[in-house]
């Protein structure tokens, strides 16, 4: 791989984020970490310093004034960008009838809007490299949960933002999409919140891989996704990375 990659990683500083930094840090790429969360991301950047070139841009994706502030801040350290991975995101779960509108706006503006404004913002620069963007949904996109409906409509609709991007950027840029399922991220929270994870053995059994998701499963199909040689014929997808639980049917 060529030295200079440069990717940026929304709600990088924890979780699936936290691994896909780590892992491309380890391949040689400059990352950027766009999140919200202040504490987590200077934690974030301190720790993995020693392994590469690593900003930390507080970044609420919602809020375009400060999308377009944290691109302008990456290309002007890094130079330009290669990969744009949209992974932030909200949760709101409980009874419909109780949903405020307020809380189903944020849940969108996040899962949705955020990464269309990052889209629109990194875009000229992927577009330069003939770069790629890769998008991270949910398996609550396809199948749900009671009282998922912001997230899965979000989730749902990040996958059509998915093929429309993909359509609309190709041939210089390719977008593709990961729908991970139950990948365990407690050992991936900023230090106050780390707990190690406890799973029984019906948590495992259930998924017919025999154990529940890690990061790492994620970030590997991100820098797959990520690398030209590799998946340069590969646009407009969703890739479900769920150890086959969402393939198991279940009677009752």
């Amino acid at each position: 791989m060529r030295e200079g990659r440069c990717a940026i990683v929304t709600g990088g500083a924890q979780g699936i984020g936290k691994a896909t930094v780590r892992m491309l840090l380890g391949e040689g790429w400059s990352v950027t970490i766009a999140d919200i969360d202040e504490e987590a991301g200077r934690e974030t950047e301190e720790e993995y310093r020693e392994f590469g070139r690593l900003l930390f841009v507080p970044t609420d994706v919602a809020e375009e004034a400060q999308v377009e502030h944290m691109i302008v801040q990456v290309v002007e350290r890094f130079g330009g960008i290669d990969l744009l991975v949209n992974n932030a995101y909200a949760a709101k779960t409980g009874p419909v009838t109780d949903l405020t509108l307020a809380e189903w706006n944020r849940v969108l503006a996040v899962n949705l809007t955020g990464a269309f404004l990052c889209a629109k913002y990194a875009v000229p620069h992927l577009r330069a490299r003939r770069g790629c963007i890769v998008n991270i949904a949910s398996t609550r996109a396809l199948i749900s949960q009671p009282n998922t409906e912001a997230y899965s409509a979000s989730k749902g609709g990040l996958l059509a933002l998915t093929h429309a991007l993909a359509i609309s950027l190709g041939p210089e840029v390719r977008v593709n999409c990961i729908s991970p399922g139950w990948v365990e991220t407690c050992d991936w929270k900023k230090s106050r919140l780390r707990r190690t994870a406890e799973h029984s053995d019906a948590d495992r059994s259930q998924h017919p891989v025999g154990r529940v998701g890690v990061p790492d499963d994620i970030a590997a199909a991100v820098l797959f996704l990520a690398l030209p040689d590799d998946a340069g014929f590969i646009t407009g997808q969703n890739f479900v990375i769920d150890g086959g639980m969402s393939k198991r049917m279940i009677y009752v």
